[in-house]
């Protein structure tokens, strides 16, 4: 017994001395070479408030849609963060004449579905866009699509067209491969083909779109493998995804959470000038909206300048007119109506409503909106002006408004072009009413003719004098409630880099990296 006693013992101190060793070596990633390398991160997750409409350009253009379709198109021509015209998949164009740009497309480009792009592409691009009612206003004023051959092409224009250039930058023009339209039919909005540096890979609607790195991609070839981009409706929800890591990239941070986003040392803010406004719509073609004193009398009764300080908290500043000041002949001589009730009511009387009258306010499930909503609402009471506020989900709130059921809207615009042609254009000529953007449905000759004008003149001033009229016009006619110029704000994870805000809205992401 006392033999196997000690050789228990003496086993027992082997076993021992053989788990100190062990524990006493180095770590495995100290040499250990079995051990695979850390991998990086491969996906970039993307926080906006709203899912895309469609993928198909020119089937909507709303902002929402447009930063998915901004990752998978391409133009001709490009315009950068500082609005600066510079080659897209048209290498270099010559103008011809007053009327007729040439094009030179890069050779090589090959779509998502393999087919390379040439300028039978262009033409049937542009041509289907005429054809939009959403988008055929931004092209509208292209007469003819000409090919010269496979890789050149012709656009000419009825009249001259100064911002024909601007416009070709627009992402409703991202050029389509007629081959995939045709296979696609009625469901080519859920599987885009581009040329782009992602191609879409899949879509739950209502919840997110994921993008893959285009491996064929002619140009820098993006720094992520994989895109996600979800649809975060409720602005603080997106702030918290973004703090615990749910997103690397938030769109749109609330004034309410800039604060926050600048004091979290795992984040970072962006504040960039943007080409935004918001504003509050009248369905011009109701009654009493259809009365201008009525609009005018709202204007008044309606405190913008509480508005702002409330909802934006210091981000951007109160409205004068339809155009923000950094958009070119933007009109910032315009007087803001100014808050007074007692005008406000006068006005009424004048129109026949010294009672006031019941309305409605729609907006989306934007929390700043719906929280202007409710101001509004608050602040008509006083003039006796009874309005429901209308929460709609986000496509049938655009095809709502388009359709003219609405009483009264919140709604925002981006100059994207930076030319006041596309800030006026389509939001206040009667051509427009509806879809293609003049949701107000107003109408007012003397603004058509001024528009019609500006846009045929190759004189800048001539240009300059009609904008800043038309814009005079407008501010007194009160198709709006002029409320708001904006600022883009994001805000990203530290790690985030290589990631510019564009002052239309529409980010690149091919340029992100993690560090």
């Amino acid at each position: 017994m006392l033999k196997n006693k000690k050789l228990l013992v003496l086993l027992s101190l082997v076993l021992a001395f053989a788990m100190f060793a062990v524990g006493c070596s180095k770590p495995a990633d100290q040499g250990n070479v079995d051990d695979p390398a850390p991998v990086a991160k491969d996906t970039l997750v993307v926080g906006q408030g709203a899912d895309a409409v469609s993928l198909d350009p020119h089937a909507t253009n709303d902002q929402p849609s447009s930063r998915v379709s901004k990752q998978i198109y391409e133009t001709l021509v490009n315009q950068n963060e500082a609005m600066e015209l510079q080659p897209g998949l048209a290498e270099s164009w010559t103008q011809i004449d007053d009327l007729t740009v040439e094009f030179k497309l890069k050779q090589g480009v090959k779509f998502h579905n393999g087919e390379e792009l040439k300028a039978s592409d262009v033409k049937f691009t542009l041509e289907r866009a005429l054809q939009s009612s959403h988008v055929g206003h931004i092209v509208g004023t292209i007469d003819k699509v000409e090919v010269v051959d496979e890789y050149t092409v012709r656009v000419s224009t009825a009249e001259p067209f100064a911002a024909l250039l601007a416009h070709l930058a627009h992402t409703a023009t991202g050029i389509l491969n007629e081959k995939a339209v045709t296979d696609g039919g009625e469901a080519y909005g859920q599987k885009p083909v581009g040329t782009g540096p992602y191609k879409f890979s899949n879509w739950v609607v209502g919840d997110k779109i994921e993008l893959v790195k285009n491996d064929d991609y002619h140009g820098t070839p993006a720094k992520i493998q994989n895109i996600v981009i979800r649809n975060i409706s409720d602005n603080t929800t997106r702030t918290i995804e973004l703090e615990s890591g749910g997103i690397d990239i938030a769109y749109d941070i609330q004034p309410t959470d800039v604060k926050r986003v600048e004091e979290n040392t795992s984040l970072t803010l962006l504040r960039d000038a943007n080409l935004a406004t918001t504003y509050i719509g009248f369905n011009a073609a109701k009654a009493p909206f259809n009365d201008v004193r009525v609009r005018q009398a709202i204007n008044y009764a309606v405190d913008t300048d509480s508005i702002v300080e409330a909802v934006y908290q210091g981000v951007g500043a109160p409205s004068k007119g339809p155009l923000g000041p950094n958009v070119w002949a933007s009109n910032q001589n315009l007087e803001q109506y100014g808050y007074d009730v007692d005008k406000a009511k006068a006005l009424l009387a004048e129109a026949g409503y010294e009672n006031g009258f019941k309305t409605s306010i729609w907006t989306n499930d934007n929390q700043q909106r719906m929280d202007i909503a409710e101001i509004v609402q608050n602040q008509l009471k006083a003039v006796n002006i009874e309005a429901e506020v209308k929460v709609v989900e986000w496509g049938a709130y655009l095809e709502g408004t388009a359709a003219g059921e609405h009483d009264m809207f919140i709604l925002g615009w981006v100059t994207v072009t930076a030319d006041p042609d596309y800030g006026l254009y389509a939001l206040f000529h009667s051509s427009q009413h509806g879809n293609a953007g003049n949701r107000t449905f107003y109408a007012n000759p003397e603004v058509d003719k001024l528009l019609d004008e500006a846009r045929v003149a190759t004189d800048v001033a001539a240009r300059e004098e009609a904008y800043k009229k038309a814009q005079e016009i407008i501010r007194n006619d009160a198709p709006w409630i002029f409320t708001w110029d904006g600022e883009n704000l994001a805000g990203t994870a530290k790690n985030v880099k290589g990631f510019k805000q564009h002052p239309a809205g529409h980010h690149k992401l091919f340029t992100v990296y993690f560090e």
